[in-house]
């Protein structure tokens, strides 16, 4: 059965439509049939960040209003053959988006995909409920300020209260998952940022990864390449690693220079 994953944040500039291009090719990678699609409509940055901005004709919404099968706007990518792109518009604004157009292409990509990785735009507005409103998972992208972490809580209001999954009854709730990204652990003991035990603490969901402050991730994005599919890095790994755990392996956080590794190897219990 396929997955709805939505990646998502409250705050921009967190590193989300890095980290969706990063889920979906390590998921690819894995041998798993991917899409990742696009839902910022107006920005669409997802295409450059994948690389295929100059092979963009048609287009998630031309799809939703009908002027383009789904077939002709995805975008198949030529390094990895289980990863497509689904990219959207950027001359409309997110009008065009609407749940059922949103539900009937998803329905459209479950027949063909294993997983549907939906990068949403941040914040509470209509294209960040409608991308998580089909979701069957959550990555909530956040980084080590309160701010962001703020922010981040209130999505996870929106994930328990405004989906499909909370609209129906019996229906299992949307498994969240944090992604902590931009993260320095000198900088953490030093007090310049919040610590995983703090962010932990007050969103209160299960730790997917912890993805290091590296010049690697802009590197990558500049050169449009998925930062799991550039040079191996330190957050190539933690990526690489937070998608195997995505998929139910258990392998436990490892943070450079942390000095406190039994705080993971509770939350994990076991190293795989």
């Amino acid at each position: 059965m396929s997955k709805v994953i939505v990646v998502t944040s409250g705050k921009g500039g967190v590193g989300k439509t890095t980290s969706a291009a990063a889920i979906s090719a390590g998921l690819a990678k894995q041998g798993h049939k991917t899409v990742v699609i696009d839902f910022d409509v107006g920005l669409r940055n997802l295409d450059m960040i994948m690389g295929c901005e100059r092979r963009v004709v048609f287009d998630f919404i031309n799809v939703i209003q009908g002027d383009a099968k789904l077939k002709q706007a995805l975008i198949k990518d030529r390094r990895l053959e289980n990863l497509s792109v689904l990219p959207t518009s950027q001359t409309r604004d997110k009008d065009a988006l609407t749940r059922e157009g949103v539900g009937k292409v998803l329905d459209e990509l479950r027949e063909e995909f294993d997983y549907i990785v939906c990068d949403s735009p941040a914040g509470i507005e209509r294209g960040a409920q409608l991308a998580m409103y089909y979701a069957d998972e959550a990555v909530l992208v956040t980084n080590p300020e309160v701010s962001s972490v703020r922010d981040s809580d209130r999505m996870l209001g929106l994930l328990n209260s405004k989906t499909r999954r909370a609209e129906e009854d019996g229906a299992e709730p949307i498994n969240a998952h944090l992604l902590l990204t931009r993260f320095d652990p000198k900088r953490s003991g030093d007090g310049e940022m919040m610590t995983v035990e703090d962010v932990l603490e007050i969103l209160a969901i299960p730790l997917l990864g912890v993805i290091p402050e590296s010049p690697a991730v802009l590197r990558a994005s500049n050169e449009g390449v998925p930062v799991v599919m550039g040079d191996k890095s330190r957050a190539a790994t933690a990526y690489e690693e937070a998608v195997a755990r995505l998929t139910g392996e258990q392998i436990e956080i490892r943070i450079e220079g942390e000095d406190r590794p039994g705080f993971f190897q509770r939350i994990f219990g076991r190293t795989a």
